[in-house]
């Protein structure tokens, strides 16, 4: 069957190319067309008949009928379409729901996965990234072999026995269809293990046999899964194992701190690197311009994803300085500009209404638009996918002194990241006003307390697999006061950041640190 299917996919996969060049050259209509068609499914739901989308016929009228969302304004609404109701934000019923990392308040939150946002999103664009490949390298063999995906678990939501919930990943697994089974690896079986140390051990005694020609995956998974094939097959790189590879698609945190490394363990001037833009809300975007197989010289080049217009997603821009207003202007397609950040605010076919998804991203080009994403509209630590907020960090720092009778007055914390001999970590400085009674159990409540309320960072934390436990440094009283000046930036409107994605900040107060000073007062 998978013999006779290949052929056919890869003939499909270059055919629907005209697919992703209408919504390239048609965004307008596209999105157009987008939103009238999510107001008219949705017009009977109970947040339809709230919102009264049976008047709203232009997007002036929406934006004046229907405010900004964001998780906690819509988990009433998820919690009643968890606990059995349908036809509540979306007119067909939903049973899945995509588990991610959680809010100031919960552990978790739940994003409500439609059939529709499956079909017409998720599966849409997953086929127009095969065809964007095929677009820049058309002799391809990429559909003769399978796709590696190193995806997560799922398990039944204890709410409802019919509906499930789990990583996005493994939502799609579940239910892809037939022909998106054959041509992928591992098998359902171990793809969809809850415990991750057998499940990479599986993984990679399964899929060593296979003729696997692309991975998908978070960089961080990606390289604990090729350090257990190495182990298993003492091949010195992944060619070794899998000769036909051509293919890593990555998204999800920066692949900046792994470029080298992958290099290294792929040592091919045929592998090409692929990016995307796919969250629990929606497939967003996707690089369509793939100029060389050198993760450096895509990182040079910076090309851009490509914004997809026609799956199911209707766009607004919310400029940054917007945030925290009560009444937020936004923007459309036709009204952005480059090299500005803005704040995404998408209307989905999952039910998802005018909801700010914490994501900034800017444009880099406007025909046709391409965006890359800047961050978060919150300080944020997401270097191995573990979403650490500042709320989740402020809370730990918190227990860890009320356990230990510390004081904190500052502190900062940015990745490790990973090398090829361990895994990464979060490294804390902290200027304590009173020490804890001991720094070592201060940093185990720390670890222990982030993991209770960030499922993501516990998944991360799991048996050390993706991520150590946190380093935290005693810095002397008055750094963070030197270090603010150093960058004049003394006074009350400025602030040390709490999280950050680069270890700029950190490695300039250990120079700063290792630099004689007068500040004896201090």
């Amino acid at each position: 069957m998978r013999k006779i299917l290949s052929p056919a996919l890869s003939q499909l996969a270059r055919l629907r190319w005209g697919r992703v060049e209408y919504f390239m050259h048609r965004p307008l209509e596209a999105q157009q067309a987008w939103f009238h068609q999510l107001l008219s499914a949705a017009r009977n739901t109970v947040f339809g008949k709230q919102y009264h989308f049976s008047n709203i016929h232009n997007l002036q009228t929406y934006k004046k009928s229907v405010p900004i969302h964001d998780y906690e304004m819509l988990k009433p609404y998820i919690f009643r379409i968890m606990e059995g109701e349908q036809n509540v934000l979306w007119n067909t019923p939903i049973r899945w729901f995509a588990k991610s990392s959680g809010t100031t308040s919960d552990k978790s939150k739940f994003i409500p996965v439609s059939t529709e946002s499956l079909n017409e999103c998720h599966y849409r664009a997953g086929r127009d990234v095969i065809s964007i490949y095929y677009k820049n390298f058309p002799d391809s063999d990429l559909l003769t072999g399978k796709g590696l995906v190193i995806g997560g678990s799922h398990q039944v939501n204890k709410l409802n026995e019919a509906s499930y919930y789990g990583d996005l990943s493994a939502v799609m697994l579940q239910n892809m269809p037939f022909y998106g089974q054959l041509i992928r690896t591992p098998d359902l079986s171990i793809a969809l293990m809850d415990e991750w140390e057998e499940k990479i051990n599986r993984m990679a005694h399964t899929t060593i046999h296979e003729n696997v020609t692309s991975i998908a995956g978070v960089p961080t998974w990606t390289l604990v899964l090729i350090k257990k094939i190495f182990e298993i097959t003492g091949a010195s790189h992944l060619l070794e194992v899998w000769p036909n590879l051509e293919l890593y698609i990555h998204g999800g945190v920066s692949f900046t701190p792994y470029r080298d490394q992958f290099k290294n363990l792929i040592p091919s001037p045929q592998m090409h690197y692929l990016e995307t833009y796919n969250a629990s809300e929606g497939f967003f975007a996707a690089q369509d311009q793939i100029c060389s197989s050198s993760p450096e010289t895509q990182e040079d080049s910076e090309p851009g994803l490509l914004l997809f217009l026609n799956h199911g997603i209707f766009y607004e821009f919310m400029p940054v300085e917007e945030l925290g207003k009560a009444e937020p202007e936004t923007l459309s397609l036709n009204e952005i500009e480059t090299h500005q950040p803005y704040a995404l605010v998408i209307s989905t076919n999952g039910g998802l209404w005018r909801y700010l998804i914490g994501d900034t991203v800017e444009f880099v080009s406007l025909r046709p638009f391409r965006i890359r994403v800047t961050g978060r509209t919150k300080s944020f630590i997401n270097a191995f996918g573990e979403e650490v907020v500042v709320e989740n960090a402020d809370k730990a720092i918190a227990e860890a002194c009320r356990q230990t009778g510390a004081q904190v007055s500052d502190y900062t914390a940015a990745p490790l990241f990973f090398d090829q001999e361990s895994v990464g970590a979060h490294e804390w400085l902290i200027e304590f006003e009173i020490p804890p009674d001991s720094l070592s159990r201060f940093t185990e409540i720390l670890d222990r307390t982030l993991q209770s309320i960030n499922s993501d960072y516990e998944a991360k934390r799991y048996k050390n697999m993706a991520l150590h436990p946190p380093v935290v440094v005693a810095i002397p009283r008055g750094t963070f006061h030197r270090w603010l000046k150093s960058k004049r930036k003394l006074g009350g409107q400025h602030k040390v950041p709490r999280l950050n994605n680069h270890r700029m900040m950190i490695e300039e107060i250990k120079t700063l640190l290792a630099t004689p000073t007068d500040d004896s007062h201090f």
